[in-house]
């Protein structure tokens, strides 16, 4: 049943090659295909739901801050595999948000990863097994790490 469910969503992009190269990494690793592509646009799927970014008709600047999507948040199996994804977003240069927080930026007992797209879209990455989590580093007596 599908009733209620996300259908897809829709993001302008200022830079189509550049938002493919980021989306089209990220959502292949989250099991997502591509599904439809176009001059000005592209679009990956996984299940009833897809995504589409599409070539911006100008070069309004996005700022998730303002009215309007703020971010988009995707499940992800494990705590190790919210890593491996970091590690694999950072080395093709993408930042990590809330780093001095990070993977407790969401609250001790939420378990994510927060990034930007191309545009400044954030992008969270949400660990669902929590049993696999790796261990907090130590804490001094004091509090500090």
């Amino acid at each position: 049943m599908t009733r209620g469910a996300l259908h897809h969503i829709e993001l302008y992009v200022s830079d189509l090659e550049r938002s493919v190269a980021f989306w089209g990494f990220l959502l292949g690793q989250l099991g997502y295909r591509p599904y439809q592509e176009w001059d000005d646009g592209m679009s990956w799927r996984l299940g009833p739901t897809y995504l589409v970014f599409v070539q911006a008709p100008d070069d309004t600047d996005f700022d998730r801050r303002r009215p309007g999507l703020n971010h988009l948040a995707f499940h992800v199996d494990t705590a190790e595999e919210v890593e491996e994804l970091v590690a694999h977003l950072r080395s093709r240069g993408t930042r990590l948000l809330y780093e001095d927080r990070h993977p407790y930026a969401g609250g001790e007992d939420h378990y994510a990863a927060f990034m930007e797209d191309p545009d400044g879209v954030k992008v969270e990455l949400v660990a669902d097994d929590r049993t696999t989590e790796p261990p907090r580093p130590p804490t001094a007596p004091d509090g500090r790490a």
